[in-house]
């Protein structure tokens, strides 16, 4: 008998192929694991059956929804982790929930290898690789698109085509996505060319700001340390909170970016986001943070978050590093709690207003008008302690064009 493979399995033409190509190549039994991480569309929808179709000696489904926003999501929001500038890292946070789920499987299972479908051009294959490493070193890994010499759908839809096996796929795919309860990615097709603007029908979680309606929505959201808990005043749980926020930022066309980023394996790449309860929630948390937080301890977070998402970009979540930024955001994000009503509009978040028992603002200081709690002579002595080291060295610097004349 030969060796129990589970491969990572999204029922499409790649892993489809993948499947009767590891019973042939390694003499192998495969058992697909298939992850629910909010794809929508159906796109789960009798997988089981696609995947012993394949020749699969069966398939595990399991819903990770609501892991991979409370696990995964809400800490990269606390960090205020972004890539590329613009990049909120929806396909980075999903994988190493999938991989580590699928690793645990392989152990219920007995299997003695993973594998993936994820191709040797890509940041995927890390991701998923180097979770099997810390989580599993003992099992082996095969990934396929390393290996074979399949070049492209045509050769999988013809090698399939050959062994019988049906698969509802063509020629005709435009562009590569990966889609889940955060937000969908768009890479591929004319987006290759970075002179050619994003094809009007190429967006699948988002109306065009130009048709979105044209009267604005105001939403409020309600953080409990540094988490979303609710919006409109309405309780919600993670997956439920993403799920209505992505339909109401959505329906004003909130969410779009077009990032050129870098990839791991050295190019350049263009992709195409939808992230519209992300975008709203990265806003929200940010100016909650802003009145809540003080300067060093803001300036600190903004310099280490960079940092964090470099570290999920290149897949190394399961590490002491992510362990101990994690407990250092964890401390920041202790008195991010309050509401932040932010105005949604033909592709806009603005923020309208800020409430927070813990905000450090204070109008009573702040005021132009008259009050008893500044005594705006104390400025005058700050300023000549803060800049005393500067005019000690410039008199220094005089006394020595002095001594030189």
């Amino acid at each position: 008998m030969g060796p129990l493979v589970v491969l990572a399995y999204s029922g499409g033409l790649d892993t489809s192929a993948i499947v009767p190509w590891l019973k042939e190549t390694y003499d192998a039994r495969v058992l697909c694991f298939a992850a629910d991480v909010g794809q929508g569309a159906g796109e789960l929808d009798g997988i089981e059956e696609r995947a012993i179709r394949s020749g699969a000696v069966g398939c595990v489904v399991e819903d990770l929804r609501e892991e991979f926003i409370r696990d995964f999501v809400f800490p990269t929001i606390k960090s205020g982790a972004v890539y590329a500038r613009e990049y909120l890292l929806g396909t980075a946070m999903a994988r190493p929930v999938i991989a580590a789920a699928q690793v645990a499987a392989a152990r219920e299972a007995n299997a003695d290898i993973l594998a993936h479908g994820c191709t040797g051009k890509g940041n995927d294959q890390v991701r998923f690789e180097l979770t099997y490493g810390i989580l599993a070193p003992d099992l082996g890994i095969i990934a396929p698109w390393r290996e074979w010499s399949f070049e492209g759908r045509e050769d999988l839809l013809r090698y399939l085509a050959a062994k019988g096996i049906e698969v509802a796929a063509s020629l005709e795919k435009p562009y590569s996505r990966d889609r889940n309860l955060w937000h969908c990615s768009h890479e591929g097709g004319v987006l290759e060319d970075l002179a050619t603007p994003a094809p009007d029908d190429l967006f699948l979680m988002t109306s065009d700001p130009c048709d979105a309606p044209d009267t604005p929505q105001d939403v409020q959201i309600e953080f409990e340390a540094g988490e979303p808990v609710a919006v409109d005043g309405v309780p919600l749980g993670p997956v439920a909170l993403v799920e209505h926020l992505n339909a109401v930022a959505g329906a004003h066309g909130v969410g779009r970016a077009d990032v050129v980023e870098d990839r791991l394996v050295g190019m350049k790449s263009r992709g195409v986001y939808e992230t519209p309860a992300g975008t709203v929630l990265r806003a929200a948390h940010r100016e909650l943070e802003q009145i809540v937080l003080d300067r060093r301890t803001l300036s600190l977070k903004d310099q280490i978050a960079p940092r964090y998402a470099d570290l999920l970009y290149e897949g190394r979540w399961w590490t002491a590093e992510r362990e101990a930024l994690d407990a250092l955001f964890a401390t920041t994000q202790r008195r991010v709690t309050g509401d932040i009503e932010l105005r949604l509009f033909k592709g806009s978040v603005s923020v309208r207003a800020r409430r927070s028992p813990f905000s450090l603002y204070s109008a009573k200081h702040v005021t132009f008008e008259a009050d008893d709690v500044y005594d705006q002579a104390d400025a005058g002595g700050f300023i000549r302690l803060y800049g005393l080291q500067e005019r000690l060295a410039s008199e220094l610097r005089k006394s020595e064009e002095n001594a030189l004349v």
